[in-house]
C-alpha cells in the first residue's frame, strides 16, 4: 500500500493503519532498533512503540515521509531505551563507540542557544553531507544514523573494513573543518 494511503488511514482513525504500517515498515523500523539495543524483545517493544506513537502523531501531523518519520521514532524510542540501559550499566557500546568518533564534530551543549545552534548545525550537516559523493553520504548516515558496525557497513558496501574506517576518518575530518569555516564551536 503507498504511503499516501497509509496515512490517509490514520487520518480517518482505522485500526487497519497501524496493520499497513506494520506490513511495510516492520523490518525497517526493526532494524533500526536492533542495530541501537543489540536485543531482540527490545527491539520489538520500540517497534511496536512506534505504531502507537504514530498512531498519536497523525493527525495532526501529515508526514511527507512516512518511512523517515518512523525511523526517527522508533530511533528516538531506541535512545531512550538505550539511554536507560546505560544507566544501569547494561549498555551495549556500539552507539557509545560510534558517537564517541563525532565528538570532535559536534559542539558541546551549554545553555539556551542550544535550540539555535542545533537548527544552524542541522542545516550545516544538511549541506556538508549534499556536497558528498552518495557512497560518502551513505556510509555516513549507515555509521552515525542507522549505527551500523563498520563489519555491516564493509559488507553491504562490498569494501574492506580498513576502507570504511579511513572514509569515515576522512569525512569527520571534513566534516569538523566545514563546521569550524561555518563558525560552528566545536
Amino acid at each position: 500500500m503507498e504511503d499516501s494511503k497509509i496515512i490517509d488511514l490514520y487520518w480517518a482513525r482505522s485500526e487497519n493503519a497501524i496493520a499497513e504500517t506494520s506490513k511495510k515498515y516492520s523490518r525497517y523500523c526493526y532494524y533500526i532498533s536492533f542495530n541501537i539495543l543489540h536485543d531482540n524483545e527490545d527491539a520489538k517493544e520500540c517497534v511496536n512503540d512506534t505504531y502507537m506513537r504514530a498512531w498519536n502523531a497523525i493527525p495532526p501531523k501529515r508526514p511527507n515521509r512516512l518511512s523517515t518519520f518512523l525511523g526517527k521514532i522508533t530511533r528516538n524510542l531506541s535512545l531512550d531505551k538505550y539511554k536507560k540501559y546505560t544507566a544501569q550499566k547494561r549498555g551495549f557500546g556500539q552507539m557509545e563507540l560510534s558517537l564517541s568518533e563525532l565528538k570532535d564534530c559536534i559542539p558541546a551543549a551549554s545553555d539556551i542557544e542550544q535550540v539555535v545552534d542545533t537548527i544552524t548545525l542541522v542545516e550545516a550537516l544538511n549541506r556538508f553531507l549534499s556536497n558528498q559523493p552518495q557512497i560518502k553520504r551513505i556510509i555516513f548516515v549507515q555509521r552515525y544514523w542507522y549505527l551500523m558496525s563498520i563489519k555491516e557497513i564493509s559488507e553491504q558496501c562490498g569494501m574492506s573494513q580498513s576502507k570504511i574506517k579511513s572514509m569515515l576518518y576522512r569525512i569527520r575530518n571534513e566534516l569538523r573543518l566545514c563546521l569550524e569555516k561555518e563558525g560552528i564551536a566545536l
